[in-house]
């Protein structure tokens, strides 16, 4: 039966609702993990982006080892490992703060700690807990910098890396008002 996208939900044309019950309601976080899992620089490494929990506020990243993200002494490529952590407590924050908020990465550093060989993986998550902290410093102070750490593992569980993010976090402003120094 011939039918048409609307809010997510697949319409027939008698106005009756298709896959509801059957799960295939696709959402928009469902879509954008679609596309970040085809996001060239992701994509190039062989990095795979799943989310995880119930709560939709969770990423795992795996990359396996292969020709296109091994370096000359054939571990894993230490900008490939970074990458594999880049966007993802801002992919988080965002739809957890809402569109009163701006969310920018600000900065970051990585700390290898051990050749990564094989597949590697990491898992992304912020509680409820620290958006609500982040939302109040934010709110208190005018912005927010929080520090999120992520554990890149092999596949025996060991760390190969570490990698500290910091966000930048702000109330968006209203049309005509003046931006803040600093």
């Amino acid at each position: 039966m011939p039918g048409r996208r609307s809010g997510g939900t697949i319409r027939s044309m008698d106005g009756g609702t298709r896959g509801e019950s059957t799960g295939v309601k696709r959402t928009h976080r469902e879509w954008l993990l679609r596309i970040i899992n085809l996001y060239p620089p992701l994509l190039g490494a062989g990095i795979r982006v799943r989310r995880t929990g119930t709560d939709r506020r969770a990423f795992e990243v795996r990359m396996r080892l292969t020709v296109f993200n091994r370096n000359y002494v054939g571990t894993h490529f230490g900008g490939s490992l970074y990458a594999m952590c880049d966007p993802f407590f801002m992919l988080i924050l965002i739809p957890a703060l809402g569109p009163e908020y701006v969310v920018w990465d600000k900065a970051a550093t990585i700390r290898f700690l051990r050749p990564g060989r094989g597949t590697v993986r990491a898992t992304f998550e912020v509680p409820d807990e620290r958006v609500e902290a982040i939302r109040r410093e934010a709110d208190a102070n005018g912005r927010a910098e929080p520090v999120f750490t992520a554990q890149v593992l092999g596949e025996g569980g060991e760390v190969v890396a570490e990698v500290d993010k910091t966000l930048y976090v702000r109330r968006r402003r209203a049309a005509g008002q003046p931006v803040e120094a600093g």
